[in-house]
């Protein structure tokens, strides 16, 4: 016959190898995703170090109607900081999204990785379905549209930026930025006016809104993207300026599941303004302005000024 005695180091056993158990799953899913965020971190570096990436810009050219000569050489109405001394002359042709770039005689570009030498290039814009990009020697250049207005944006493996990047700054990992959010679809086809740095605004997409906690507090994000893909979020909290970069950050998430998705804040970044001033960031719109400080993610990058959210 058993006794209370018997009986209850059995039961304090049992609890204890469970707790344990629990303990060790807990610090290999900790272990797991240390592991899954230095990975991203190195791979967000890898990609701003790249002679592709934002740290290689050199410059960015808004251009106006009308037939322009284009090259490195200071004749040219449109000089560009690296590239041929007379790269040839364009044409803005905005109905078709696109530029008429003719190549000056000699000059020899590659389009999209096929080597051109002569006559007359179509160069798309990066919101058009197949955006084209121009390599020479010294750089590249592509055409952006943005509000209606065009600009080439121009790129080098030698840009003071990416030669003086010193690479990036983190807030310690922190598993408490981790958190589940619900996602509250709105009607199809909602937009809300998102503002670039350059003051223009464009409506986007806005699928829907996030909801969530952290540290007991509810606080909603408006998202864009695709829920069956990844979601965007651009957003600003207390931390900016002193901690984080001063016009906000960024995040992208997983596609949205059983209208649930994960928001890890460890693996927000800085906007390609932190880094460059030949870009053209969004900002967070009013809505996702978090009262909230988020010590988490990519912190403020030493080398810029940062701009105050707004």
């Amino acid at each position: 016959m058993q006794t209370d005695s018997d009986v209850a180091p059995i039961a304090s056993t049992d609890a204890a190898v469970a707790e344990q158990s629990t303990a060790g799953a807990a610090a290999a899913g900790n272990d797991a995703w240390l592991a899954e965020l230095q990975v991203f971190r190195a791979e967000r570096e890898h990609a701003l170090r790249s002679p592709e990436g934002w740290m290689a810009l050199v410059g960015l050219h808004w251009l106006e109607a009308g037939a322009h000569s284009l090259g490195s050489d200071s004749g040219n109405a449109v000089r560009l900081a690296v590239g041929p001394a007379r790269l040839g002359a364009f044409e803005l042709l905005p109905e078709a999204m696109a530029l008429r770039l003719i190549l000056t005689d000699g000059v020899r570009v590659r389009r999209d990785g096929a080597e051109v030498t002569q006559g007359e290039i179509l160069i798309h814009a990066d919101k058009s379905e197949a955006p084209t990009r121009i390599d020479f020697d010294g750089g590249s250049l592509g055409l952006i549209e943005r509000g209606g207005r065009y600009a080439l944006r121009v790129r080098s493996p030698q840009a003071p930026s990416l030669l003086a990047f010193k690479g990036l700054n983190w807030f310690a990992p922190d598993p408490g930025f981790v958190t589940e959010a619900r996602f509250e679809p709105h009607p199809p086809g909602q937009t809300i006016p998102i503002v670039n740095v350059l003051g223009q605004i464009e409506p986007t997409p806005n699928p829907g809104r996030l909801v969530f906690e952290l540290d007991g507090t509810t606080h909603t994000l408006e998202a864009l993207g695709d829920p069956e893909d990844s979601l965007f979020l651009i957003f600003a909290d207390r931390s900016n300026r002193r901690e984080s970069y001063g016009a906000g950050r960024f995040l992208y998430t997983g596609k949205v599941v059983e209208g649930r998705v994960r928001l890890d804040f460890n693996r927000a970044i800085n906007p390609p303004c932190a880094y460059t001033d030949y870009s053209t960031c969004p900002l967070p719109p009013p809505e996702n302005r978090l009262r909230a400080t988020i010590t988490a993610g990519e912190a403020r990058y030493g080398h810029t000024v940062d701009v105050p959210a707004s």
